[in-house]
């Protein structure tokens, strides 16, 4: 049911808790769905908490609770269950009502003031610029979008970051990967780096640079070249995945700016570091790390945890104090490594940081299947598939909505067969027919349109009807629930089961009969289903096509 009403029927047992058993805080109550629709559309198990507290008998003190329940025209009846359940029917008027809710919010319903504009840094993809996107990357990108809307649908003030990794021993292989090519194709006789890049971009990018600057002996500049080349690329493939950033935060600044330096020095004085083997250790056990990690090695480079702190540091400092990262899941270890580090400076600075910041969220990885047959290389990158690559084979929408249709720590198989074919089993497809189909029904309709927002809608009394009002009021939860576990796949099930029921109403029903007031009171409830399926497919990244 929609907030409305659920907030109405906390109110009916706050007043009859408060006649009951006056001392005790309506906070307690709280409502929850029963497993089976036989049970009631709501139930509380308020009587079986406070039965000790009050010395009295559960079912007892349900009873009471019952009896002392306002009249209400949404409530139907209230019925004592088990050890002390209080189970709550709704009259269809109530469930009904959601769909005049949906219509006069719009867009906004399902949207929530939770969380009054606190500031929230949602940091996603963040590639080493040493190729182009691959599929979890791409995995990547369609889960932090999403989750900064869901996050934006509750009234977080999101900023979407991008953290380039433009220093590090991966770019000084990037930058001579591309000077090895532009050699041979100079006609030099080359050994290729051992730990280079191989695909055939590189090829393209010392062509590039070979056209614009000639003699590719300065490494400095060829580094400055193919970083540049190839977070262009990034930024033309997210674009192409409809992803955009508010922000991009360069590794390298944190040197320049001398952050790395200070956060070790801050790290020192802590009192949690000391030098072994020429190196210079953090005490990360201290924190619950498996063992203590290096932070700076002999040779005098920093791990690459270090610089990870550095940059959290900035993101606390900037006043994100709520902070998520999307990471694959081989980034798991540093999960430890960077809250570790964050609190042992807190010790020192008196920042405050908490120990679980920042949230996480770790992906596992991406099985791209054709044919029944894994694929495993791009033509261009050589050694993995490009989100590019994807999009091109399927479209953006399907790449969009079946990277965040399963749990983000569980593998995923995306069959491109699937993601192509027009048939239930194609999520995608299957929501996006079913806002077609209310799209056709309604251009059918024609100009009663206008009337449907004040439709009279006593009319709707079947069993599947009422199912999907209630369907829709349960939209504002699912997105609710969805932003607190940072779990879009959620609203991708809700989806799918929001068109299911639509379909299954539209091959049992006729919307467009000859009952005027029957009509009217349909096509109102199919429009609120339709503005639901937008709704939640915007917040995915995903279109509403009207014609299919």
């Amino acid at each position: 049911m929609s907030a409305e009403i659920k907030s109405h029927l906390t109110d009916l047992l706050t007043q009859s808790l408060a006649s009951v058993a006056p001392q005790t805080p309506a906070s307690i109550i709280a409502l929850e769905r029963p497993k089976q629709a036989a049970h009631g559309d709501w139930a509380c198990n308020v009587a079986m908490q406070l039965a000790k507290q009050l010395k009295r008998n559960p079912r007892e003190l349900a009873q009471a609770l019952i009896a002392g329940l306002p009249a209400s025209p949404w409530l139907e009846r209230a019925e004592l269950a088990g050890p002390g359940f209080i189970n709550l029917r709704l009259n269809p008027a109530a469930k009904l009502n959601t769909v005049r809710t949906v219509l006069a919010a719009g867009e906004r319903y399902g949207r929530a003031d939770a969380e009054r504009g606190r500031p929230v840094l949602v940091e996603f993809v963040s590639a080493n610029p040493t190729g182009p996107l691959h599929v979890g990357h791409g995995r990547q990108a369609a889960l932090g979008d999403a989750i900064s809307a869901l996050l934006e649908a509750q009234n977080w003030k999101v900023t979407r970051e991008f953290y380039y990794n433009d220093a590090g021993v991966q770019i000084d292989n990037l930058a001579l990967s591309v000077q090895a090519r532009a050699r041979e194709l100079r006609g030099e006789a080359v050994s290729f780096p051992e730990s280079g890049y191989h695909g055939e971009y590189i090829r393209e990018i010392a062509a590039d640079y070979l056209a614009q600057n000639g003699d590719p002996g300065d490494l400095a500049t060829v580094r400055r070249f193919a970083v540049a080349a190839l977070r262009r690329e990034q930024d033309e493939d997210l674009k192409a995945f409809g992803v955009k950033f508010d922000n991009y935060y360069l590794e390298s600044s944190l040197y320049t700016d001398g952050k790395v330096e200070a956060t070790v020095s801050a790290l020192i004085a802590s009192g949690k570091t000391y030098e072994h083997d020429g190196a210079l250790w953090l005490r990360t056990t201290d924190y619950g790390d498996d063992k203590d990690r290096v932070m700076k090695k002999s040779d005098g480079s920093h791990t690459y945890f270090v610089p990870d702190v550095a940059y959290h540091v900035t993101k606390w400092l900037r006043g994100f104090t709520h902070a998520v990262n999307i990471q694959g899941s081989d980034h798991h270890g540093t999960v430890a490594r960077v809250r570790a580090g964050l609190q042992a400076l807190s010790a020192v600075t008196d920042a405050g940081i908490p120990r679980d910041y920042p949230d996480y969220v770790l992906h596992k990885m991406v099985t791209v299947m054709k044919g029944g047959e894994e694929v495993k290389l791009s033509k261009r990158a050589g050694s993995y598939v490009t989100v590019r690559d994807l999009i091109d084979e399927v479209g953006r929408d399907a790449v969009r909505f079946f990277l965040v249709s399963r749990k983000a720590d569980t593998e995923f198989v995306f069959d491109i067969d699937l993601a192509k074919s027009q048939t239930e089993d194609n999520p995608v497809y299957y929501v996006q027919y079913a806002h077609a189909r209310i799209c056709s029904v309604l251009a059918q309709a024609g100009a009663q349109m206008q009337s449907l927002d004040t439709a009279e809608l006593a009319p709707l009394t079947h069993p599947r009807e009422l199912a999907l009002a209630q369907r829709l009021g349960e939209f504002p939860e699912i997105l609710a629930e969805a932003a607190r576990g940072l779990a879009p796949h959620q609203v991708a099930f809700y989806l799918r089961e929001l068109a299911g029921e639509f379909h299954s109403y539209y091959n049992a029903e006729r919307v467009l009969v000859a009952d005027e007031g029957l009509k009217l009171a349909r096509l109102a409830l199919i429009l609120a289903v339709r503005q639901v399926l937008q709704n939640g497919l915007s917040l995915l990244g995903v279109s509403a096509p009207e014609k299919m």
